[in-house]
């Protein structure tokens, strides 16, 4: 398998595929399994991600070592969850004696990230139940602050053609060690595998895989989460990153495009 489908994730280890999987879209247990036939070990697993709990608990039973779980607590915006709990409830859930990746969620704004979430977080991976901690962060500034900081282990960001300020704001921020960026919302929430409105009828759309390889060619991401609805989209994607990164060229065209796409949804990408 190519340099480009795998990586070691930080200090984990784990030889790790970097297409990671979830579950949100409900893709089936034929999905889930079909995933890991294919190689994939990174599973994302959300509280409420009922359909894949059974599958995944059945697929780390016996080689537990061989998977990277990545969870973590939420930040309701109003309060806070209690880390410990939402840690130990992931590890009911899977019926886990660890979690591999467990990240604070959702934090939008530079003041969601506290000292009691650093202090919990701590906690957590001093707690031998966590091998690494990180944030999921739709602000840039907080994951470069962290990232020099030293403060995490991962970090968790949205990143697709359309929205690239990861490129300026903390990619360089990042040192050859890292730490390690898990991306998600590849395809933009969908928009980058749509025809904008005005868009010539003739001219190319990028696919789903297309948007997966764009963030996957950019070196300082680790892993890209996906998140199919069935069988078909996730061969589908593991097809397309089988090629490898994209070329001058696509890279050309996948802007372009998100260019467009960013000036029709600038709000929200």
């Amino acid at each position: 398998m190519s340099d480009f489908l795998l990586t070691r994730l930080g200090k984990l280890g784990t030889p790790v595929f970097r297409l990671g999987f979830s579950a949100t879209y409900r893709p089936g247990k034929n999905a889930f399994h079909a995933a890991i036939d294919a190689g994939v070990n990174f599973f994302f697993y959300f509280g409420f991600d009922s359909q894949m709990t059974a599958p995944l608990r059945e697929a780390i039973r016996g080689r537990r070592e061989k998977f990277v779980l990545a969870t973590g607590g939420y930040n309701w915006i109003l309060w806070q969850s209690n880390l410990r709990k939402a840690l130990e409830q992931r590890l009911r859930q899977l019926r886990a004696g660890y979690i591999d990746v467990f990240l604070y969620l959702g934090a939008l704004k530079g003041h969601h990230w506290t000292p009691r979430i650093a202090e919990d977080l701590q906690a957590v991976k001093e707690s031998g139940l966590v091998r690494a901690v990180g944030l999921s962060t739709h602000h840039l500034p907080l994951a470069a602050q962290l990232a020099a900081s030293g403060a995490v282990d991962l970090l968790m960001i949205r990143y697709n053609a359309a929205h690239r300020f990861a490129e300026t704001q903390l990619f360089p921020h990042l040192n050859e060690h890292g730490p390690p960026v898990i991306a998600f919302t590849a395809t933009c929430w969908a928009r980058m595998t749509r025809r904008p409105r005005g868009y010539p009828p003739s001219a190319p759309v990028p696919s789903a895989g297309m948007c997966y390889r764009y963030v996957l060619s950019n070196p300082r991401v680790a892993v890209c989460l996906s998140a199919p609805s069935n069988q078909h989209q996730l061969e589908e994607n593991l097809a397309e990153i089988r090629k490898g990164p994209l070329d001058g060229g696509e890279q050309k065209f996948m802007r372009r495009f998100g260019d467009i796409v960013a000036a029709r949804h600038r709000f929200f990408l």
